[in-house]
């Protein structure tokens, strides 16, 4: 049997690492390029579960998207969840700030200054 369905494909769900088994190096290393910078600030100003993965406007294609997303997932910085055939996102700041204070303020500030 095959795992495709009409007009789309299975796709395995979202791995997601929690915040508090992340080290600061692989949280800066997710912070530290602009593409994810972008999203996370998108998702901070966005309610929890209203953007899809295509409603984000960056400069890459469909599989570089993804691997931003797999990468801010490895960082405990975003959590997804299919909803239909669109993947759904989370900004997990709550989670995020309580094991890094004042990181995310850093980054989401707007001018990139201090």
């Amino acid at each position: 049997m095959s795992n495709q369905v009409e007009g789309g494909s299975h796709r395995a769900a979202p791995v997601h690492t929690h915040p508090e088994d992340v080290s600061v190096l692989t949280a800066l290393s997710a912070l530290a390029d602009p593409v994810r910078v972008q999203l996370v600030r998108e998702l901070a100003g966005s309610p929890d579960w209203t953007r899809s993965c295509g409603s984000f406007d960056v400069r890459v294609g469909k599989a570089a998207k993804s691997h931003h997303f797999s990468v801010l997932r490895g960082a405990g910085l975003v959590e997804q969840r299919d909803e239909g055939p669109k993947r759904v996102n989370r900004l997990r700041r709550e989670e995020f700030d309580a094991r890094f204070p004042g990181l995310l303020d850093l980054v989401l500030r707007a001018d990139g200054t201090d």
